[in-house]
């Protein structure tokens, strides 16, 4: 590793730190959110519910990771971008595996305009930044690590939004509403 990356990498290390925390934490409360709620949605509604919850696990979860593999001791800048591109394109693809399971199961035609900013334009444009920012860092540029923080920061903005969305649909049902 460059010793510019590597400096520029000791800048970032408590930022990365941080994101990495509440996004592991986020993970554990999501799944106490979802075993309490999952009592409240009928049994033809658990599949639908499965589609958003599953979700923003495995965003916040995406942001640990991304966390985790910067903050490990890569020997070459190639190797941690491929990486980080790696990820990056692996959210993408499951975005739209995610979207497609909407389609296909009738959901996608039910979600509100924002809700459908919040749970897949948002994510798509956090990976590709995050795709992008590896792309970056293997061609060198100094700003891939922020461009980094930003994709990440809108991955947790939404999947926290997503959360909060759930809970509130979760608590505002009447019970036995379909």
């Amino acid at each position: 590793m460059t010793d510019s990356l590597g400096e520029t990498l000791k800048a970032w290390h408590d930022f990365y730190m941080l994101i990495g925390g509440a996004s592991a934490t986020l993970v554990g409360l999501t799944f106490i959110a979802a075993s309490i709620g999952a009592g409240q949605i009928p049994r033809e509604n658990e599949a639908g519910f499965r589609v958003f919850v599953t979700p923003t696990v495995v965003h916040f979860s995406a942001i640990l990771i991304a966390c985790l593999i910067v903050l490990a001791p890569f020997a070459s800048v190639t190797a941690l971008g491929a990486v980080l591109l790696a990820e990056g394109a692996f959210g993408l693809a499951y975005c739209g595996w995610m979207w497609w399971r909407a389609r296909k199961g009738g959901y996608a035609g039910r979600v509100d305009h924002i809700d459908r900013i919040w749970y897949a334009l948002a994510p798509v444009v956090g990976y590709a930044v995050v795709a992008g920012a590896a792309i970056a860092m293997v061609a060198g540029h100094g700003t891939s690590l922020g461009a980094l923080a930003c994709g990440l920061g809108l991955l947790l903005i939404a999947a926290v939004r997503n959360a909060w969305d759930m809970t509130l649909w979760i608590m505002m049902r009447p019970r036995g509403e379909t």
